[in-house]
């Protein structure tokens, strides 16, 4: 069978742009004379719809949507993702749904069994599981048709599975002889060969080869990498989509094809390019021309700059340098030196004064207290006020510039430099942000050496740096990978630490911020574990006294 993959990239919500989409992309199928043409999980309606689902006008645009799809379906297939409803007298009564059309009508349905509700998925919130499983004969073959977490439980890849029920291995069993997965899979570093790992494991085992479409594109955090995979029977890869883009292209069950190995990248080209990816498709979907990012001098507001020239145009990014009398000359001189390498326009604008004045009308309201991080917060909140209205009147969109090891331990200001509408790389830790630089400096200076070797500081007193107050960047971000991602608590990660103190003291920072967390921008994800909606830990707790 020929079978047409169309790794799609839809917008959420807008049934009528993306219906016009699965129409065109069905159209080339045919002309390629493809029998089978397919899409992610829910490309009608994008993933994760969220609450619009629970929307009734929403559910009843989607169901006449996949109507008008069918009526222009022919003798080749289409099978897509999309929502369904029925009448019943509990639960829900919404399905995620693959509907495969042809001659003009919806043909077949086959429901999502398998409904997760861990890490950013949600699904329980929305949808029943299946009520069953079939095969569907078509044109020779018997399609065994499947929606993403549903074939993410085979018994012979995982050692614990996370549900009883093993839906692909239903379909099997009824005879299929074509396996088809439509998908919707959130990008992680690592993910990507964990997924050839497994479906290579199930077509092998099962001897039957697979075609598995995945959808592309940036949902507010969410990436979704496309890098959709075909096997064949004898369980191995043959043809892959692209990564962070859409594609098409045709796969021939009956064609002997060149096997495929290597399907990731080194982790810094794998990281660079899905934030560039995620800072692009988020402007575009969000009607944002222009961005504008607060540059200090330091490694983190240059690979955001880096970044947003990469993912908009050197043209369409814009800095502002705003020294305080704390501010070092090197860290101007380092700014206009990135500035120049990258041919970006900025502004100068000193906050002294504003600073000043703040200090003297609230002077003599601060009871004599002595001077702390009242008054270093007040530069940095200074500087979100001068971001902000810039943002404001000239249409920019403001992005924030802070790492992931600072967002956990709080080294972030509220309404300073947290301010923004889209956290860039608060996935990424301090330890990995020298990594990305050496990775964009491999082939020609971009981000200045001096940016790279200066101690980390954030300026807002006399000879700071981060490692007055922090353990070294190293050791901090091996606690809080194994505290973030790994669930590791004190006694298991002093073990292996062995610096019983510092570990308390950096899970105590993690702790007691999360409420600046609950109130940053959405942070494009690129782990397993990034702070966001994956992540839900309470404000107020007494776990760790």
């Amino acid at each position: 069978m020929k079978i047409a993959l169309c790794q799609i990239n839809p917008i959420i919500g807008d049934i009528d742009g993306n219906k016009k989409k699965i129409i065109d992309y069905y159209n080339k199928g045919v002309e390629d004379k493809a029998h089978l043409v397919i899409f992610p999980e829910l490309s009608l309606v994008g993933y994760p719809p969220l609450d619009l689902v629970e929307k009734k006008e929403f559910r009843q645009a989607a169901a006449g949507a996949a109507k008008e799809i069918a009526l222009q379906t022919g003798a080749a297939g289409l099978l897509f993702g999309s929502i369904t409803e029925e009448d019943e007298d509990i639960g829900t009564g919404v399905y995620n749904s693959a509907i495969l059309c042809f001659n003009g009508k919806i043909q077949f349905i086959q429901n999502k069994t398998l409904i997760p509700n861990y890490d950013v998925f949600d699904e329980m919130r929305y949808f029943e599981p299946a009520k069953d499983t079939r095969v569907f004969e078509f044109m020779g073959e018997q399609l065994g048709v499947s929606i993403c977490e549903d074939i993410w439980n085979d018994a012979d890849y995982w050692k614990k599975r996370l549900y009883t029920t093993d839906p692909v291995k239903k379909l099997t069993d009824q005879g299929a002889t074509l396996l088809i997965n439509i998908s919707a899979s959130p990008y992680s570093y690592g993910k990507r060969e964990a997924r050839r790992k497994m479906l290579s494991t199930l077509t092998s085992s099962d001897k039957i080869p697979l075609a598995y479409v995945c959808c592309v594109g940036a949902q507010t955090d969410l990436i979704f990498d496309g890098a959709s995979m075909c096997f064949d029977g004898e369980g191995n890869l043959v043809r892959t989509g692209k990564s962070f883009q859409e594609d098409y292209f045709i796969f021939d069950t009956n064609e002997k094809q060149e096997i495929i190995t290597k399907v990731e990248n080194s982790f810094e080209e794998e990281i660079h390019n899905s934030l560039i990816f995620g800072v692009a498709d988020y402007c575009r979907k969000m009607n944002f021309k222009k961005a504008l990012i607060g540059l200090s001098g330091g490694i983190d507001s240059a690979i955001v700059a880096y970044i947003a020239v990469k993912a908009l145009g050197k043209k369409n990014v814009h800095v502002v340098m705003m020294p305080s009398k704390y501010s070092s000359q090197g860290s101007v001189n380092d700014s206009l030196d990135l500035i120049a390498n990258l041919g970006i326009s900025s502004d100068l604008i000193s906050i002294q004064p504003v600073v000043d004045k703040a200090l003297e009308v609230l002077n003599p309201f601060f009871r004599n207290l002595p001077e702390d991080t009242t008054e270093e917060n007040l530069q940095s909140r200074t500087r979100g006020l001068y971001l902000m209205a810039l943002s404001n009147k000239l249409k920019y969109l403001l992005l924030t510039t802070g790492n992931k090891s600072e967002m956990a331990v709080g080294y972030a200001t509220l309404y300073g430099d947290m301010c923004g509408g889209l956290a860039v790389i608060a996935d990424v830790y301090k330890s990995d942000i020298y990594k990305l630089c050496r990775y964009i400096n491999r082939e020609t200076e971009i981000i200045p050496k001096a940016i790279i070797e200066k101690a980390p500081s954030a300026e807002l007193r006399p000879d700071q740096t981060d490692q007055d107050s922090l353990p070294p960047y190293d050791l901090l971000d091996k606690i809080l990978k194994m505290y973030l991602e790994e669930n590791k608590e004190k006694k298991e990660i002093t073990e292996i630490i062995k610096d019983e103190d510092t570990v308390k003291k950096v899970l105590r920072l993690v702790d007691i911020n999360e409420f600046k967390r609950k109130q940053a921008a959405p942070a494009l994800r690129v782990s397993t574990k990034a702070f966001g909606y994956g992540r839900r830990y309470p404000i107020v707790q007494r776990w760790r006294k």
